[in-house]
């Protein structure tokens, strides 16, 4: 089912097919320190100190008086230790049901997912935001990396968690993906059958971007051209004993298509940036893109039935045909909800446009008590 609501609250096209696949292989902060949880050594494994998160509120939100926060960290089955944001409903009893929350792609918990979380807590749900491997306050080495594999797997460490939290009922817990980890929950939801409901808001498949391009667009010919370049990039690496890194995300020069404008103006200002995200002025290392062109990861969407899906976009989003070709693909119970004016980054933050009261209504009839 597809329908509109209101709410109350880069590879481009293929006249300019180089630079803007060239933007996508980056679109999707310093990195933090060095945060690797093991390190090998004379033959043996040394643990290595445990991620020291930031305790003052830097998130690009205000503070919410009806949760409570706190921070978090666990490990995914790759033993990479992941950092959170835990909210949780002020003065709630019982056990609840919960939600694990991640993305957009490249940003951090401290950004879109945090405030998803924190709203999600002040309905009703204990919430985890986390940040991906590799990337903000969770560890793994090198920095700002990304596998399609692993990032699914965060998704159900996540999961994990929230499991093992003594007031969430563990056959309660949904997800909800942001932008390019929409994708990521998607497919996380059909091969972990603990997950029981998932959101997919202002969806990419960063798997089909990156190995197609925009709309579809790429050529084989500029398919193999670029697997081929990233290809010898690997030796590049291997040689100097570190991995290069793409030029800064969404630094604009002047003529960039609208959406990239719309990105720099939530990652490159005041209202969304934070030092900590690969895409508020840092990169992808160049190989980034590797796994995500040869690993499709919507492949078993079907199989997420019959647990719900909920997809929702925004009207003028560039990246619409994602949600509607997921919709297409997945099998019954799936709902297709489409913002009436949004764009794409409009879903990170705009209470004026997220339909949290739709988002809420969804969880709680698919993630209800048993009666």
């Amino acid at each position: 089912m597809t329908r509109n609501i209101e709410t109350s609250s880069g590879i481009a096209a293929p006249d300019a097919a180089d630079a803007g696949r060239r933007t996508m292989l980056k679109a999707a902060g310093t990195g933090i320190a060095a945060l690797g949880v093991g390190a090998a050594a004379a033959g043996r494994t040394v643990a290595q100190p445990q991620p020291t998160l930031d305790t003052q509120w830097d998130k690009t939100f205000p503070r919410s008086g009806k949760v409570d926060h706190r921070k978090v960290i666990f490990k995914n089955r790759y033993g990479i230790t992941l950092a959170g944001d835990l909210y949780q409903p002020r003065n709630a009893g019982g056990k609840l049901a919960a939600l694990a929350v991640g993305g957009p792609f490249g940003a951090v918990k401290e950004q879109s997912s945090g405030l998803h979380a924190q709203t999600m807590a002040e309905r009703g749900f204990v919430t985890l935001a986390f940040d991906p491997s590799y990337t903000g306050e969770s560890s793994g080495e090198p920095r700002n990396v990304a596998s399609p594999d692993i990032s699914v797997e965060d998704f159900s460490a996540a999961v994990d968690c929230l499991g093992l939290l003594p007031n969430v009922d563990r056959e309660r817990i949904g997800i909800i993906g942001i932008c390019g980890w929409g994708g990521m929950a998607l497919s996380a939801a059909a091969v972990d059958k603990r997950i029981k409901a998932v959101v997919a808001s202002t969806m990419y498949d960063m798997t089909r971007v990156m190995s197609k391009g925009y709309d579809d667009s790429m050529t084989q010919e500029q398919r193999t051209r670029t697997l081929e370049q990233l290809s010898r990039q690997r030796w590049k690496d291997a040689e100097n004993g570190t991995p290069a890194y793409q030029p800064p995300y969404n630094a604009l020069k002047g003529g960039e298509a609208q959406f990239l404008v719309e990105y720099a103006d939530y990652y490159r200002t005041p209202r969304g940036y934070h030092p900590r995200a690969v895409n508020s002025g840092n990169a992808w290392t160049v190989t980034t893109p590797l796994p995500f062109m040869n690993l499709p990861i919507l492949t078993h969407i079907r199989e997420i039935s019959p647990r719900p899906i909920l997809l929702v976009h925004g009207e003028k989003a560039h990246s619409r045909y994602f949600s509607e070709t997921a919709h297409a693909a997945a099998a019954e119970p799936k709902e297709l909800v489409i913002v009436p004016g949004a764009v794409h980054v409009d879903l990170y933050d705009r209470l004026d446009k997220i339909p949290f009261d739709t988002l809420a209504a969804f969880f709680r009839k698919n993630l209800a008590a048993p009666a």
